[in-house]
């Protein structure tokens, strides 16, 4: 990932047009390290999100708000208390480092203005997001708040210091001796590192370098190893390195789209080609569509081998990277514990299946005590007590058999516990197929269920998930005081070639609701052949729908299925009325009749 000083550089520069004497509205914490905040200028409201998740720490602003909890944890609650209502009175970066500083004015319970800081840092799994407050200090004569716009310099400029008010990650001593974020205590930035900035070295400096990345980004501050790559094959590292300092730098410009040839950007020589013919925010993927990296210059290792994408604005961009973007996704981080509560619950049952399956192999394994009791009881007057063992003639087919005795007990107790175990043992096959049976159907069950989680798309569904295993008695309901959210069917909805609906569960509840409630008994309901999978109907309205809605259908099915990435998939397909669900079957547990089977590549319309 490439948030590095140059992209914190120019996101600050984007919100600092768009944010710069707004007032804060809202505030909503959608995560334990998430915080929404909803800005009112006079261009509109702004939603400005912030994250310091280990894993996918940002700042930028976004279109769609994700879902709130019903309950706002207490750090929003007191980020509500400082911050509706203030107004931002200016956006800084600290330095060349990703530590970003939203200045803020507001006003306490008497009236009187107070100055404070919002700080945002970007550091991977030491992010974090810090609200402080501009005290005078003791020595101080003036009492008057403090902010770092040109508009308020008039203010003064009183000697002040940042006291934490709160921040949504803690660090105490025990966590980190060199620096602590408590309440109370004085802010400090991170320990400084011994580089350049990128915004502050000199083009001698610069140019002095050798052709070596690793030496390049342990010598200059606030660039990205990608970066520094560039800056080793580039011929003009200034040019190049102050092309990017100026990216949005006057708000006057399209800050998101610069020539490299306008005149505001300074020391640029038109005819020196410079590898970067214009700077736009841009996304690098896979052939899988899958973001790889983002920045806002060229990246040659890419380049050639990638697929690129453009965006109008670096919030768009870093918004578009971070969603799509598998190991950052929301919903894969927030269903993650649900999703190892489902691989051990698996890995339990498949192991108690294991068992179950060696036990039934012993249990079958029982003809041979009949034979032992029989043999003991047709030649007990050829049997002495006290033996350990004794071999006998069968007589059904004239074999010697060697019969191991308990010596404490005489040869007929002997005979006695043969023909108990061999009842116990039939016993046990009808009681182990049964278990083996359930066991399978449990499996089952658990991986459908598993495959709905990892094809969520919406945030508010892992909750429904968790419920359902609540209900069927896998996992406990948690102690909370969040009210349950009411289940309402919205399953995905997609448009067959002759115009019919494809409907798609999302769930096994919702399963159950589209094939036995929703679906008239003329439709069509197709579900991958024993593959855990969707339900998927097609709203035929009494219709015969053609050979390409069936296909259509059935690639949708095995999209929303567990052999998703396979490439032939098995789809059946049957009307509703030949589908039906056993008294007492789990959610989304049915049976089916009359089918027919297609074989289709797994892909949606």
């Amino acid at each position: 990932m490439a948030f590095d000083g140059i992209v914190t550089r120019g996101i600050v520069r984007e919100l600092k047009d768009l944010l710069v004497f707004g007032k804060i509205d809202k505030v909503q914490q959608p995560a334990k390290d998430e915080l929404l905040i909803t800005v009112h200028t006079k261009t509109g409201n702004h939603k400005l999100f912030a994250s310091s998740s280990s894993s996918a720490p940002r700042l930028h602003l976004i279109e769609e708000a994700p879902p709130n909890p019903p309950v706002p944890p207490p750090f929003c609650m007191l980020m509500r208390k400082h911050l509706v209502g203030a107004r931002i009175v200016d956006i800084t970066q600290h330095e060349a480092d990703r530590i970003i500083e939203i200045s803020l004015e507001a006003l306490n319970e008497l009236g009187f203005t107070l100055s404070k800081k919002l700080i945002v840092e970007i550091m991977g799994k030491h992010s974090n997001i810090i609200l402080v407050e501009l005290r005078p200090t003791s020595d101080s004569a003036s009492t008057n708040p403090v902010c770092s716009n040109p508009e308020f310099e008039s203010i003064g400029s009183t000697e002040y210091q940042e006291i934490v008010i709160d921040s949504i990650k803690r660090v105490s001593f025990d966590t980190s001796r060199v620096r602590q974020i408590l309440p109370g205590i004085k802010y400090s930035y991170p320990p400084a590192q011994e580089k350049t900035p990128f915004d502050e070295i000199t083009e001698n400096e610069l140019n002095n370098l050798p052709s070596d990345s690793g030496i390049i980004l342990k010598k200059i501050g606030g660039i990205s190893p990608q970066i520094a790559e560039e800056l080793a094959i580039t011929p003009n590292r200034f040019n190049y390195l102050r092309t990017l300092y100026n990216y949005g730098k006057h708000s006057g410009k399209n800050a998101d789209s610069v020539d490299i040839n306008d005149a505001y950007v300074v020391d640029i020589n038109e005819e020196e080609d410079l590898s970067i013919e214009r700077i736009r925010p841009h996304i690098y993927l896979d052939d899988n569509n899958s973001p790889i990296d983002f920045h806002i210059a060229n990246l040659t290792q890419y380049e050639d081998s990638c697929i690129r994408k453009d965006f109008d604005t670096l919030s768009q961009c870093i918004d578009y990277y971070f969603e799509h973007k598998e190991s950052t996704n929301r919903i894969k981080q927030r269903s993650h514990s649900l999703s190892k509560t489902l691989d051990g619950l698996l890995e339990k049952y498949k192991l108690k299946l294991q068992r179950l399956n060696e036990d039934l192999l012993a249990a079958e394994d029982s003809e041979k005590y009949r034979l032992y009791g029989e043999l003991l009881t047709a030649n007990l007057h050829n049997v002495t007590g006290g033996l350990d063992k004794v071999t006998l003639t069968s007589y059904y087919d004239g074999s010697e058999v060697t019969i191991p005795l308990d010596p404490k007990y005489s040869p007929s107790k002997n005979a006695q516990n043969y023909f108990k175990k061999y009842g116990k043992s039939k016993t046990a096959v009808k009681e182990k197929r049964i278990q083996i049976e359930e066991t399978e159907k449990d499996i089952q069950y658990l991986e459908s269920v598993q495959t709905s989680l990892d094809n969520l798309t919406n945030p508010e569904d892992i909750e429904f998930t968790r419920s359902e295993l609540v209900e069927t008695g896998y996992i406990r309901k948690r102690k909370t005081n969040e009210k349950p959210r009411k289940f309402k069917a919205s399953p995905h909805k997609y448009t067959s070639p002759s115009g019919f609906d494809i409907l798609v569960g999302r769930n096994n509840k919702e399963n159950d609701e589209l094939t036995l409630r929703i679906a008239d008994k003329t439709d069509i309901w197709l579900h991958t052949k024993d593959i855990p999978g969707s339900h998927v109907i097609i709203r035929t309205n009494g219709e015969d729908p053609t050979a390409d809605d069936i296909y259509c259908a059935a690639s949708i099915a095995a999209w929303h299925s567990k052999a998703k990435d396979s490439g032939q998939v098995p789809v059946d397909y049957v009307k509703v009325r030949h589908v039906k669900k056993p008294a007492g079957a789990k959610p989304g547990m049915v049976i089916f009749t009359d089918n027919r089977t297609v074989y289709v590549e797994p892909k949606l319309p």
